[in-house]
């Protein structure tokens, strides 16, 4: 009885706990608060945890995927830069556009050489097609490891890169951004529109035309030889960048176009069904004489596919319904997350053109590795449903290799150890996907031509929650506080009442919010209070690069002090060393960039 009564005191009193930390502020989960803190820690200059400003280049003024890689990649990216968006600030939102830079102004025309400095890689790709990874002066149109001569284009990084860029132009709401970047997405969506076969309105991808190639093959004909197959994830990554595209069709005013990228978006939906099980959930993907891949149990091809999957439910291409029954079916699947991470597939694949061994054994790379690319898609699937669980022990997992400095991907053995282990340190951009979707998936952030519309989601232990960082929505800074827990029942901007919600949703059309907006928002018995942002001033692109040398500085000294009183957490002596010069690298890089910049 004392046991019990000691539980229920502890219980009481955490539930509530007050946090206050430098980005999130609240009571209730101090637990998830925290780390909801630490999250955004890790996306600035910190002394005691690797961060996105250590993945800074000079050499385009951009983001690298690591230190180790020394290009951009779509795939690994994706995750990372589809969940920070939203909260970036400059000079990240620059570096993240100058990035992506380097597919837009390379991508394929029909007749530049990709990469001349790599002659197996030096294809000239057809009009429209993006890639597996580019730099200045190189780009690799298909995916470039394992046989990449009978490798497709990369269909699906194509796709996913539509997505990012159309989001980023939907969140800046910049008219020469639009200008500049609506041509060359509609060059996107024509390609990918080209793949659409007209029979049953499903989408050709051969080899390695995924988004986690090369771990699928296609149609492998009865000759040996490989080709074409219908694949699901093309369809459903497809969908949501001509989600986005029609948003800036709608934008820039052009009612013909917003009505043949809805009709296109309205036949791949027709499409979607032909890929999907009785029990709900997507295949990999379909032969053209009917085989299906990635049907759970099948005594052939019979392992679970994760990304068409999570990818539908955080894109909203399926229903809430649709997307409870393929969270369900994820969750009956224990193989699928042994160390808390999704992985891409569960069991092992049978249908790659490489055995099952070596790189491409079970576990280690594509073929059931983790990718925390992924793993922030899953989580924005994990929000919409209110699997807070999840998310948090997504967040606590990938603790244990950013403590260890050893940000690493994709992760090894089911998620459980890092790709370059006699590396001193590790870090690459996909790791800092799960940060970024603990905080995205929030308030998830759906952005359209003249609306922001908001979607709270905000586990069931947190009684108050303040994010003081703001949201970006074109020029607007919107700050965002929650009070109680449950339905919407009252919304306030800046003081005054605000009538466009729904028990789950906040619509904010953009001509009608301020410039700041303090948006507090009431849920469940929660009351309104008065918070405190600390609203700071506008910053250019060049002031806000000189802030984050200064930060980079700071965050140097203190990592310095850190060490020296033994309260960083222990590495050993030459991961030590390798973590100390890699924050002098940074504040060395981030000087050299802003000289360097016009």
């Amino acid at each position: 009885m004392r046991t019990l009564a000691a539980f229920l005191l502890a219980l009481g009193l955490a539930s509530g706990q007050s946090f206050y930390g430098k980005h999130y502020r609240g009571k209730g989960d101090a637990e998830y608060l925290r780390l909801l803190d630490i999250a955004a820690r890790m996306m600035e200059p910190d002394p005691e945890y690797q961060n996105l400003s250590m993945l800074y280049w000079p050499r385009w003024n951009g983001m690298v995927e690591g230190p180790t890689w020394g290009m951009w990649w779509i795939q690994n990216s994706y995750g990372t830069t589809y969940a920070a968006l939203p909260l970036a600030r400059e000079p990240f939102v620059r570096f993240i556009q100058n990035a992506n830079d380097l597919w837009f102004d390379q991508m394929g025309d029909g007749k530049r050489h990709g990469c001349p400095e790599f002659p197996r890689l030096n294809w000239i790709a057809p009009d429209g097609v993006l890639c597996d990874a580019a730099k200045p002066g190189c780009i690799i149109y298909r995916q470039g490891d394992g046989k990449a001569a009978m490798h497709d284009w990369g269909v699906e990084f194509t796709a996913a890169g539509l997505v990012l860029q159309a989001e980023a132009v939907l969140i800046s709401r910049d008219p020469g951004a639009l200008a500049h970047y609506l041509p060359l997405l509609e060059r996107v969506a024509n390609f990918l529109d080209s793949r659409r076969d007209p029979k049953n309105n499903l989408f050709l991808a051969g080899p390695a035309g995924n988004l986690l190639a090369p771990s699928y093959a296609g149609w492998r004909k009865p000759d040996g030889t490989y080709g074409k197959a219908y694949l699901a994830g093309l369809s459903v990554t497809y969908i949501a960048g001509l989600d986005r595209l029609i948003e800036l069709e709608k934008m820039a005013r052009r009612p013909r176009k917003v009505a043949l990228y809805s009709e296109r978006r309205k036949l791949a939906r027709r499409g979607l069904p032909l890929l999907m099980t009785p029990e709900g959930y997507f295949i990999k993907s379909m032969d053209p004489d009917g085989t299906r891949h990635g049907v759970y149990g099948a005594s052939r091809y019979g392992y679970f596919e994760t990304p068409p999957n999570h990818d539908a439910i955080c894109f909203r291409v399926v229903t809430d319904k649709a997307a409870e029954r393929i969270y369900d079916k994820i969750a009956s699947i224990p193989g699928l997350r042994p160390h808390h991470l999704i992985l891409p597939n569960y069991p092992g694949l049978d249908d790659m053109y490489e055995k099952p061994e070596g790189l491409w054994r079970f576990g280690n790379w594509v073929n059931g590795g983790h990718w925390s690319t992924c793993e922030a898609r899953m989580m924005m699937g994990y929000y919409r449903l209110g699997k807070y669980e999840d998310a948090r022990e997504s967040m606590k997992q990938i603790l244990k290799f950013a403590r260890q400095f050893r940000m690493d991907n994709n992760l090894t053995d089911f998620g459980n150890a890092v790709y370059q282990p006699k590396e001193p340190i590790n870090i690459t951009y996909d790791a800092f996907a799960i940060p970024a979707a603990l905080r995205r998936g929030l308030f998830e952030y759906l952005y359209h031509a003249d609306s922001l519309t908001l979607m709270p989601h905000i586990p069931g232990g947190i009684t108050e929650l303040v994010q003081v960082d703001p949201v970006r929505f074109g020029t607007k800074r919107l700050y965002l506080a929650v009070f109680g827990n449950g339905p919407i029942r009252e919304v306030t901007i800046n003081g005054r009442k605000w009538k466009r919600l729904t028990a789950a949703s906040i619509e904010l059309p953009y001509d009608e919010i301020p410039e700041d907006a303090q948006i507090l928002i009431a849920t469940g018995n929660g009351r309104i209070r008065k918070v405190d942002f600390g609203i700071a001033p506008r910053e250019d692109y060049r002031t806000a690069h000189k802030r984050l040398i200064a930060e980079a500085e700071a965050a140097m000294e203190a990592r310095e002090r850190l060490v020296a009183a033994g309260k960083a957490p222990p590495l050993a002596s030459e991961s030590e060393k390798a973590a100390t010069q890699a924050y002098a690298d940074t504040v060395k890089r981030l000087k050299e960039g802003l000289a360097a910049a016009h």
